[in-house]
């Protein structure tokens, strides 16, 4: 039950799937899988208003990815759009035309995340082609939770995964639009002004109703977000479900493409060369514009194949208690496997 401002307007305004409840002999994955699929974005209607900002004591919920990544910058400044999207849609076509076959039938991610310094956990995540989505945090485990197809995808990762293929050669602002869509909000995208205002009028009152019976002395503003509020609420949805895709379905060469293409409609993103741990890699910065003013994620990838090496959170406002807020990061191990072979241990 929420508990906090955040909490509440976080609860109301962006509705979350149902949550999966597999066998209770993988309770270990699940609790795995909760910590590390939490999605923390933008909250739309307290982006829309400076009043609710404040009396809430924040205006964006940043993703929770994990101390910074490294990268030395090798290119010049960080550039904006246009030129954000000429790089990354130009590595999305050498993915593209430079691709193979596509080897095994899932791809198998393995995450180490850290928060404030300290190592926090390390996770197996097996996502199928068919859509399926295992996770634990150890090997036996993973392979235990296949032997029990104890499926945790609750649809979600699959639309996002599915969304950022067809985004690889797609009309892209219709990508875009589904991309956004893929996590349940009260924006109403792509509908007629009448037809958004009554989505957000619904939202609007039951979330009044709450923060009244919390005591908080702030309304949602009457009418639902335009221009560029509305432009960076939808870069948000669309960043944090396409990172979500790469770190999920990364094995497919489609997939990665078709995230690069994703991203380079996001207005508050900069890209810059860079060198990982001696490999040539491209820094991918969501500024504080993604998040409503606060915060910003920095993903690292392969310069030439397009995946994912690090997610880097930072500069987050205090916790509910005051707090600060430590950065985190999550590294990303990805690579192409068979379930079978997952199955009898052989990974």
């Amino acid at each position: 039950m929420p508990t906090t401002d955040e909490d509440i307007i976080r609860d109301l305004l962006h509705r979350y799937t149902a949550a999966v409840r597999p066998p209770a002999s993988i309770a270990t994955e699940v609790a795995a899988r909760q910590r590390y699929k939490d999605r923390r974005r933008v909250v739309s209607i307290a982006a829309t208003g400076a009043a609710l900002g404040a009396a809430a004591g924040v205006i964006a919920v940043v993703p929770w990815h994990s101390s910074p990544p490294r990268p030395v910058a090798t290119g010049k400044s960080p550039s904006r759009a246009p030129a954000v999207v000429s790089k990354l849609v130009s590595l999305a076509a050498f993915i593209q035309a430079s691709s193979g076959p596509l080897p095994g039938n899932a791809s198998l991610i393995i995450s180490t995340q850290t928060i404030g310094g300290k190592q926090m956990e390390v996770l197996y995540n097996l996502y199928t082609d068919s859509g399926a989505y295992y996770v634990s945090d150890t090997k036996q485990g993973l392979k235990a939770a296949v032997e029990q197809h104890a499926n945790l995808d609750n649809g979600t990762d699959a639309r996002q995964v599915a969304v950022a293929r067809d985004a690889a050669t797609g009309d892209l602002p219709a990508a875009r639009m589904r991309m956004a869509n893929v996590t349940p909000n009260d924006l109403g995208l792509g509908l007629s002004p009448a037809a958004r205002k009554k989505i957000w009028d619904a939202a609007r009152v039951q979330a009044d109703q709450i923060l009244k019976e919390k005591g908080a002395n702030f309304t949602v503003p009457v009418n639902p977000p335009t221009g560029k509020v509305l432009r960076s609420d939808v870069d948000n949805l669309v960043w944090m479900d396409s990172v979500d895709a790469l770190t999920e379905g990364g094995g497919s060469p489609l997939v990665r493409a078709g995230v690069l293409r994703l991203l380079s409609t996001i207005s508050g993103l900069t890209v810059v060369n860079s060198t990982t741990d001696g490999r040539s890699t491209l820094t991918l910065t969501a500024g504080p514009e993604v998040f409503g003013g606060t915060g910003k994620n920095v993903v690292v990838i392969n310069a030439k194949t397009g995946m994912p090496i690090s997610s880097w959170t930072g500069d987050l406002p205090p916790g509910t208690h005051g707090q600060p807020t430590p950065p985190s990061m999550t590294t990303f191990q990805v690579s192409r496997v068979t379930v079978a072979n997952i199955e009898s241990g052989k990974f």
